[in-house]
């Protein structure tokens, strides 16, 4: 299972919690079974969202894959150049 930790304005979306453990092989699988999670989660992903993996933040990473020790965050969408 990955190990989200979930930034401070999201977690409302998820009880409060600021670790979800979610069943993923890549980005695109743990954004879909977080939203299935988390239904208040949707909006937020649909609108998108971005994930640090190891360090790296993805804004369109979909098939970046993830291992059980894989260190990752869901960020609001990081914009700006």
């Amino acid at each position: 299972m990955a190990r989200v930790t979930v930034w401070g304005s999201l977690r409302s979306q998820t009880g409060g919690q600021a670790t979800v453990e979610i069943e993923a092989r890549n980005v695109m699988e743990l954004l879909a079974r977080l939203g299935e999670t988390y239904p208040g989660l949707q909006p937020t992903i649909k609108r998108g969202v971005s994930v640090s993996i190891d360090g790296l933040i993805y804004r369109e990473g979909w098939l970046q894959p993830l291992k059980p020790e894989t260190e990752v965050y869901l960020l609001p969408r990081m914009t700006g150049g």
